[in-house]
């Protein structure tokens, strides 16, 4: 019995760091965001109770653009980060020369700080003294400056491919790991059969990789869901909130207007769309684990 209880209070010693971080880092500001969006909390040293009215507001005709902006800017953000990365990957198993050191270079986006990378695009997407400008007009497919972040629709597909930039190199190196884990005796019996590169690529590449694959577009989506620097540097949510998505509302809901009550609300509405995310997440490994067990 002394040792059972030595024991059980090892564990909980043990465990006590761990519980202490998830009650004050995470339990805690998650009951006072959701206290809060029922209250009209701002800078007034005041608080009012007002029940589900932070709600009613933030679903108007304008926050239902910004959820579907959100959902669509999250979905073209993560397929091309899956399609880039996984050819990338099949490319990077390549037996070709330099392999290695083109494994190297798809680190760069990765590695330079991100606050950094999305200033050189800023610059780079920059009308008059712009890389990518410049090579349009010297080409001549532009007659004049090209302002990408001035017009609703370019400066929406500018932070998407900021995005992906940014998001690829981590996919990519994901991808080829597993890929790398793939026995190479599959490889080599469907060779002998005759089997092409392509088939190869479909019947053994693809499935094998399903799993890693829905764990890394996960991931992204919850990161490219929550991306809130890519945003916020290069347009602030503009021009003319064309590319406002929801963590962007919430920010200058809760910080710009100081409007604390309706941004907590907003924050609540997105930690619900991630709990979704999650619990879909978790019933297609289960499905697929029970599919690969049958």
């Amino acid at each position: 019995m002394t040792q059972n209880r030595a024991a059980w209070y090892f564990a909980w010693a043990l465990l006590a760091p761990a519980i202490l971080y998830v009650l004050v880092i995470v339990a805690w500001p998650l009951i006072e965001t959701f206290r809060l969006s029922f209250t009209d909390a701002s800078l007034r040293k005041t608080t009012n109770y007002v029940g589900w009215r932070n709600y009613l507001k933030i679903f108007d005709k304008d926050f239902l653009e910004i959820i579907i902006r959100t959902f669509t800017w999250t979905f073209f953000s993560v397929l091309l980060k899956m399609v880039i990365g996984t050819f990338g990957a099949v490319l990077l198993n390549c037996a070709v020369p330099g392999r290695n050191l083109f494994r190297l270079l798809t680190m760069p986006p990765w590695i330079v700080p991100m606050a950094i990378g999305i200033f050189m695009w800023g610059w780079m997407y920059n009308g008059q003294f712009g890389m990518i400008s410049g090579l349009l007009q010297r080409f001549g497919l532009s007659d004049g400056p090209v302002v990408f972040l001035a017009y609703g629709t370019s400066a929406y597909w500018a932070t998407i491919v900021t995005d992906v930039w940014i998001g690829v190199p981590m996919v990519t190196i994901y991808f080829l790991a597993a890929i790398q884990s793939i026995p190479r005796d599959l490889y080599e019996a469907a060779w002998t059969d005759g089997a092409s590169r392509w088939m190869r690529f479909r019947r053994i590449t693809l499935p094998l990789m399903m799993p890693p694959m829905i764990t890394m577009s996960m991931l992204s989506l919850i990161a490219t869901f929550n991306s809130f620097d890519i945003i916020w540097i290069l347009t602030q949510g503009g021009p003319s909130g064309s590319t406002t998505t929801m963590i962007i509302d919430t920010y200058q809901t809760a910080i710009g207007s100081k409007r604390y009550g309706e941004g907590a609300a907003r924050a609540v509405v997105i930690c619900i769309f991630l709990s979704l995310f999650c619990i879909a997440y978790f019933r297609m490994t289960r499905k697929l684990a029970t599919a690969q067990k049958a």
